[in-house]
């Protein structure tokens, strides 16, 4: 095990940011650059390597990470690496996006803080790019056989490189200009800056994966002239319809699906833009929605010079202890206070949006709004609680209802969905067409990037025995009918 005494001696430290007025006048990412180094080996000698690791149940893909604390506090930063490497195909994106449900399995977190694995994970993978410990893995030999992904966000990517290493020639089909997905155009570059997503980009183009970018599966190709092509499919679109909000001046200028507006911040930073056509600056901005994306349109707001910045969830402020009914090793639904809500702004719990108000001209003036009680399985107006707020930016950020619809994937393919409006698939991640196989949201639903990652892998595992037509040697963490241990 790593430090014997270290969960007693030492306690929990988490990378420093870089302070908010610095911050929130550039796009780089909020940590102290190299600021984990100095703590890390000792916050990783806190693992207990415990007799039952919960953190592995806690994770999706399995990550052996009291292996890799105790060789990260022994100073053994290649073998760490290594073995982060074999259960994850990109540490550097979880180690800045996941909300570490490891974490709170963590058995040192029953009645201490527990481990900080996640900074561990991405001190090790940030080291490792630092010292040339991570190279492309081409395969030694190539099967013959060809595998179309479609769609270039985490479960698409962990596919494809799974799938490009045993052998197979892999050609991955996004719609956008760039490869990514929501890593692109979703993840601000203030939580994970792009330089990070494009080198694993070129070390899978040196492994032999093959990109095709602004191509849409189903309209600017024929979904089922695709599948004839390729003797597999592999389907990672994401779940990317959002969910709307139905309420009178919906219509208004200013009233923006949050995916409306966040890829366009990041479009700048790529140099596609001077400035997004829609932007913050000097506005009042409203933010429906309380998860992570509605704190990533708060960051960007005040990034862009905004006027105020006020963040609306319907359900009311979470506990900030853990709730009895959410008892360890589960994720529990705490307070937390983002590096976006560090950085100014309000935010206000159970209201709900009753409509918009604008001028003459059609623009978004002010929101009206009411408070709500949670009662017989509804949400319901407390009388007297009705209010207005300034508003001339809206974003809504209340989540994805899963695949978009009406683009023609589904249809040209003759794909089954499942009663929540998935892709649906069996316990293969085969769908109902020989041959099409679905990872990530797409199957799953909206869900973490360590699930799109830990499905993606799997998927590839299931496309590797059905061309082969035997075993495969790819890991296979996790089935669709897994759930995880958090809630």
């Amino acid at each position: 095990m790593a430090d014997p005494k270290g969960f007693l001696t030492t306690g929990r430290q988490l990378g420093p940011r870089r302070p908010v007025p610095e911050r929130v006048r550039d796009w780089n990412e909020v940590y102290v650059p190299g600021g984990l180094l100095p703590i890390i080996s000792k916050q990783a000698g806190r693992c207990m390597d415990c007799g039952i690791p919960f953190c592995h149940q806690g994770c999706p893909l399995g990550n052996i990470i009291p292996e890799w604390n105790d060789l990260v506090w022994r100073d053994d930063w290649q073998a760490a690496a290594e073995r982060l490497h074999a259960t994850n195909n990109f540490p550097e994106f979880t180690g800045r996006l996941c909300p570490a449900p490891c974490e709170s399995a963590c058995v040192l977190g029953i009645n201490q803080d527990p481990v900080t694995i996640k900074n561990v994970e991405v001190a090790i993978v940030d080291r490792a790019w630092e010292r040339g410990y991570v190279a492309p893995q081409p395969p030694d030999r190539l099967s013959g056989r060809t595998v179309a992904v479609i769609g270039s966000g985490p479960a698409g990517l962990a596919a494809a490189q799974q799938l490009t290493r045993a052998g197979h020639t892999v050609a991955v089909y996004e719609r956008a200009d760039r490869i990514g997905g929501l890593l692109r155009y979703g993840i601000p570059e203030f939580k994970m800056e792009k330089r990070h997503l494009n080198r694993r980009i070129e070390q899978m183009r040196a492994e032999g994966t093959k990109f095709r970018t602004g191509v849409q599966v189903g309209t600017d190709v024929d979904a089922a002239s695709l599948r004839r092509r390729y003797d597999a499919v592999v389907i990672a679109a994401g779940a990317t319809e959002p969910r709307d909000l139905k309420v009178p001046g919906r219509d208004l200028d200013g009233v923006h699906q949050a995916m409306e507006y966040l890829p366009l911040a990041n479009k700048v930073q790529e140099g596609d833009y001077v400035s997004p056509p829609i932007t913050a600056e000097g506005k009042h901005v409203v933010v429906i929605g309380g998860g992570d994306t509605g704190a990533d349109c708060v960051g960007t707001a005040h990034r862009q010079g905004a006027a105020s910045v006020t963040q609306l969830e319907i359900m009311p402020r979470p506990s900030e202890e853990r709730p009895e009914h959410q008892p360890w090793p589960t994720y529990p639904m705490t307070y937390k206070v983002t590096s976006a809500h560090e950085e100014g702004g309000s935010r206000e719990y159970a209201v709900s949006t009753t409509h918009f108000e604008g001028d003459e001209a059609g623009r978004v003036r002010r929101l009206h709004l009411v408070e709500v009680e949670f009662r017989d399985g509804r949400f319901v107006p407390v009388p007297g609680s009705e209010r207005s707020i300034p508003a001339e930016l809206v974003t809504l950020a209340m989540g994805f209802v899963g695949p978009e619809r009406g683009n023609g994937l589904v249809e040209q393919l003759g794909l089954e969905l499942d009663g929540r409006g998935n892709v649906a698939r069996d316990a293969h991640y085969a769908t109902n067409v020989d041959g099409v196989f679905v990872a990530g949201d797409a199957g799953r639903g909206q869900s973490l990037i360590v699930w799109a990652i830990a499905e993606g892998r799997s998927a590839a595992a299931a496309v590797d025995r059905y061309l082969t037509g035997g075993d495969s040697t790819l890991p296979a963490p996790v089935r669709p009918t897994d759930r995880p241990l958090t809630v």
